[in-house]
């Protein structure tokens, strides 16, 4: 075996291209075969031990090796192999390569231990751990996902949310339509796999970023120009014998509310489109250019807010109905700031781009700080919080959002355990929504939001609240559901959000992906691992449904469409990266240390 040629990568800088090793000895490439040898057989005794239960820390401490150690007994050559290395697609899909998965700076060396498969062993197999019946349940998840694809002029431009159009009550609804953030881990699925499908992707990337380019009116208002379509199907024009494309700005969604993530999940994919393939092209067009800073125009244009985090209705994310996320929930500042970091890697500093990088970098300082300080609870800030005085004033107010301490709901004492936090799902002016949300924890993390210590004791708070937040179907989309009087107030009564289903509680089989890249960049693989088994039980046998009902996900949802194309794809997607987690590099970001970091410090009363 000889060593395969590598992509050099350096985290954050979009103009760094590849290179090749050259006129390796014979000498070295025995060292480098027996250096990876030596780490497979670490990481398969050691890191993808299959975990019946959450390992304790002193088991987990005895079976790990040092660095150092690892270092030693491969050879004495691990400086040889430890590089940026990741998979090497050729602009188009190719053969990948045997690597070594560069540890995140932000969560210390334990990524040190991941490497990545031979070609092959992330393509349409499953796990060796549950035999052929997990390869069973992936060769059926690669064949729902391509009855998904929606073609448009005889080109694939992506997917539809649901294969199944029969449901609840027969009705389609708009499951048969091709949803921005429902495409995404269906996108991801398709850059991950061996034989890389970058058409569908790229196809995606510019039709929707056509139909940003419309005309977006509901009523007689007319929306920002930077607004991206919540979703869009092909339909056939009677009068013109053609295919034409029909677009949805809010118009005709759930309360009538535009979608404010589409456009960071498009900048997101479209990074981990370049990321992948290494075609600069395609984001360094003009018109691609534009639609990033028409986005981003319309996030960072002046007002009046004191905060850096971004304005929100209910029902303008991935809960997409009335759930009292309005304000400033945690999904949308998490998915801002990653597409403000995305964007900053592939914007050209040409025209007005320089300034609208000042700008993006300035807004990235304000933003992580805000986030960082004032969205973290862990059991000391919820000391601190329970201690809170009111009515206070000046610059060394403690207490900054005038929030009462009798406004903590109960079940936030016994669920707060002492090793683990998270940041909470909203703060704002005399409000903090203390929920649990998983989509913006774990967006933080791959972001880099979270520093070292918040992302780590995030994975903390899943393991100690593993049957709350996982249960029996991975994974709750937010902790804990709102019911009764709350419930009617929050909610406005909605028959679809009751305690424990849907929005309000219910498990999302597609937030795994999130989970599995998550645990990956902290070095706890094990925690993917057993939410993946869970899924590997029943998923595939319940025909793949969107989400599950009760308190610990034992139900398939009421009103579930089933053979849901995102549920499908977030299952492949955590696969793909379990198998060869030098994937995960394609969706997350390392810390950027070009940014500068903000001296202020939160107050000077802020320690009791």
């Amino acid at each position: 075996m000889s060593p395969a040629p590598a992509l050099e990568i350096s985290g954050d800088d979009p103009d760094q291209k590849t290179s090749s090793p050259e006129n390796t000895s014979p000498k070295e490439t025995k060292l480098l075969e027996s250096a990876v040898d030596a780490w497979k057989a670490v990481v398969r005794e050691i890191t993808f031990a299959r975990n019946d239960s959450i390992i304790s820390a002193d088991d987990d401490k005895d079976r790990k090796l040092s660095p150092d150690k690892m270092n030693t007994e491969a050879t004495g050559v691990a400086e040889n192999i430890d590089s940026d290395v990741v998979s090497n697609y050729n602009n188009g899909g190719g053969g990948k390569t045997i690597s070594v998965l560069k540890p995140s700076p932000s969560v210390g060396v334990s990524l040190e231990n991941l490497l990545e498969v031979p070609a092959g062993g992330s393509g349409k197999s499953g796990g060796s751990d549950n035999g052929s019946e997990a390869t069973w349940m992936m060769d059926e998840a690669w064949r729902h996902l391509g009855e998904s694809y929606v073609t448009y002029k005889g080109q694939r431009v992506g997917t539809i949310a649901a294969i199944d159009s029969t449901g609840s009550g027969g009705e389609t609804l708009n499951y048969n339509q091709v949803f921005v953030r429902d495409f995404v881990p269906c996108g991801l699925a398709c850059l991950m796999k061996a034989d890389a499908d970058v058409e569908i992707v790229k196809n995606f990337l510019l039709k929707t970023l056509h139909l940003q380019g419309w005309e977006k009116r509901i009523d007689n208002f007319t929306l920002g120009e930077g607004v991206m379509p919540a979703s869009f199907k092909v339909i056939q024009d009677p009068d013109r014998h053609k295919e034409v494309l029909q677009a949805d700005f809010g118009g005709t969604a759930i309360g009538r509310v535009a979608p404010v993530d589409s456009g960071f999940w498009w900048i997101i994919l479209l990074r981990s489109y370049t990321k992948c393939t290494h075609d600069y092209s395609l984001s360094e067009l003009p018109q691609v250019q534009r639609g990033m800073k028409l986005i981003l125009n319309l996030c960072l244009s002046d007002g009046f807010d004191t905060f850096p985090t971004l304005l929100c209705a209910d029902g303008c994310s991935m809960i997409d109905r009335r759930m009292g996320i309005y304000g400033y929930p945690i999904e949308i500042q998490a998915l801002f700031f990653f597409a403000l970091r995305c964007a900053r890697q592939m914007l050209k500093p040409e025209h007005d781009g320089k300034e609208l990088i000042e700008r993006i970098d300035k807004r990235i300082t304000a933003l992580s700080y805000h986030i960082q300080n004032y969205y973290w609870l862990d059991f000391t800030q919820l000391n601190n919080i329970y201690r809170y005085k009111t009515e206070e004033y000046s610059h060394t107010a403690v207490n900054k959002f005038n929030v009462n301490p009798e406004s903590i709901p109960d079940w936030l004492f016994e669920f707060m355990p002492l090793k683990g936090g998270y940041f909470i799902g909203n703060v704002s002016p005399a409000r903090m929504d203390f929920r649990w949300f998983l989509l913006g924890n774990c967006i933080a993390i791959l972001s880099c939001l979270a520093t070292p210590a918040q992302a780590t004791a995030i994975m903390d708070l899943i393991e100690e609240r593993w049957e709350d937040l996982i249960g029996e179907m991975p994974l709750k989309i937010v902790y804990p559901a709102l019911e009764g009087h709350e419930w009617s107030i929050v909610t406005g009564c909605d028959p679809k959000n009751t305690r424990w289903s849907y929005h309000n509680g219910g498990s999302w089989p597609v937030l795994l992906w999130l989970l599995t890249a998550a645990s990956i960049k902290t070095g706890r693989p094990q925690i993917a691992k057993r939410a993946i088994e869970l899924v590997e039980q029943r998923l595939a046998k319940d025909g793949w449904p969107e989400y599950y009902d009760g308190i610990t996900g034992r139900y398939i949802g009421k009103q579930a469409r089933k053979y849901q194309t995102w549920s499908i794809s977030g299952y492949l997607l955590a696969k793909l990266m379990i198998e060869n987690p030098s994937n995960l590099l394609i969706i997350s970001l390392e810390e950027d240390k070009k940014i500068a970091k903000p001296k202020l410090t939160r107050s000077a009363s802020w320690t009791f």
